[in-house]
């Protein structure tokens, strides 16, 4: 099961809307994961398989090769065309 976090400044907006993306999403892909939201300063703490972000705040996360950049944390088939092939990469389908 990957575990995958969605980033946002306080944890509790936009990033909570991404996270329902994006665990339907994984879904729709067949993959199993513990999708939440969290906000930018735990996230730094947190492990996690997958950080799901805006630019702005990937640059600032310590493991680039974990992080997803998304455009748009609302827009679930912009994320979805974000995210779909490292899912895929990490889930190895």
């Amino acid at each position: 099961m990957l575990k995958i976090r969605t980033v946002c400044g306080n944890g509790i907006g936009s990033s909570l809307m991404a996270a329902n993306h994006v665990k339907n999403i994984c879904n729709t892909l067949g993959i199993k994961a513990d999708v939440a939201s969290i906000d930018f300063a735990n996230a730094v703490g947190e492990k996690a398989d997958l950080y799901v972000t805006i630019k702005d705040l990937a640059r600032q996360l310590p493991d680039q090769d974990k992080v997803a950049v998304i455009r748009n944390y609302v827009n679930k088939k912009l994320i979805e065309e974000d995210i779909s092939e490292k899912l895929k990469q990490l889930a190895g389908i």
